[in-house]
């Protein structure tokens, strides 16, 4: 008798959500939990001058309506919703439930520790003038090497071990529900390197868009815990 999988390749209906439905019934099967992270990064801000922002308070363009219906269309209609303290990420996260028929209470947690990266002194200075006079790698370029800390502010590594802090907080506390976390690009990027294992400048490899979605399952069980990744900075 054919595996299961190849019944469905027989079928013509080996699609990622067909593998995603079976993957989620295996892992149940074996006592696993599942809990799905949708993350999406804040719309794009149009009012920083071409200056660095990182933790500065600034507001986003939410006027794309249709973006904000597609991703409404990709969410589940129940979730947490949480997003970091900065008014971009709320603005974008009730923009997305705006345009979506969603049962979820529409009440945001907030959580600091899914903020951007704190830039520090460089925050304010003119990205251009800074970032072309920067060392750039051939498989990774940021405003700093992942360990280097911005002056009053911190490092890629330090943001990797807050948004690990949150996720396991948030992981323990809705396990096996859905969390849909609009934040920032480097948080999402963060976020990969922990789902993957990967070294923090590992993280400067991926490109995350405004208003794309990334989804990171998170499988806890007896025997153990990881990942799965199902898409990265889909654009809608």
């Amino acid at each position: 008798m054919p595996h299961t999988i190849d019944r469905i390749e027989e079928q013509g209906l080996s699609d990622a959500s067909m593998l995603d439905t079976i993957v989620a019934s295996k892992a149940a099967q074996d006592d696993f939990v599942r809990t799905r992270w949708w993350w999406i990064r804040h719309a794009p801000v149009r009012v920083d001058e071409g200056r660095i922002y990182g933790q500065r308070d600034l507001p986003c363009d939410c006027s794309d309506a249709g973006a904000f219906s597609r991703l409404a269309a990709l969410l589940p209609r129940q979730a947490i919703w949480v997003t970091s303290h900065l008014a971009r990420t709320q603005q974008t996260a009730q923009a997305i439930l705006s345009a979506g028929d969603f049962e979820a209470p529409r009440q945001l947690l907030q959580d600091k520790d899914l903020a951007e990266q704190h830039l520090g002194d460089w925050q304010g200075l003119d990205r251009r003038t800074f970032l072309m006079g920067r060392k750039q790698e051939p498989d990774s370029f940021w405003y700093a090497e992942a360990d280097e800390r911005a002056p009053n502010g911190e490092s890629f590594v330090d943001l990797v071990a807050r948004v690990e802090a949150a996720i396991a907080r948030l992981n323990a506390a809705h396990r096996g529900g859905d969390i849909v976390a609009v934040v920032h690009g480097g948080t999402i990027r963060a976020a990969l390197v922990i789902a993957l294992g990967l070294p923090a400048r590992g993280g400067f490899a991926f490109t995350i868009d405004n208003c794309s979605l990334t989804r990171l399952d998170h499988y806890h069980g007896k025997q153990g815990a990881g990942w799965r990744v199902p898409m990265v900075n889909q654009r809608p």
